[in-house]
């Protein structure tokens, strides 16, 4: 196990896991969202890949649409 902390608060997940991983542990694997890790987004393409380290600083924001034309 590592500690990440996302969103601003500790959370511990399963060591080598991916933002995929992470996302789908989240019930968040169907959202449209944006990941940034360590101040830079990663682009959803590299999701797959991108291996979470101990200490990461993650943040997901969820696109919502709205307003009026």
């Amino acid at each position: 196990m590592i500690t990440i902390v996302l969103n601003g608060n500790s959370k511990q997940i399963d060591s080598n896991s991916s933002i995929t991983q992470l996302l789908e542990t989240l019930d968040l694997s169907d959202k449209r969202l944006a990941v940034e890790i360590n101040q830079q987004i990663v682009p959803r393409s590299e999701f797959d890949n991108f291996s979470l380290n101990e200490q990461d600083n993650v943040e997901i924001v969820q696109a919502i649409g709205g307003g009026s034309l």
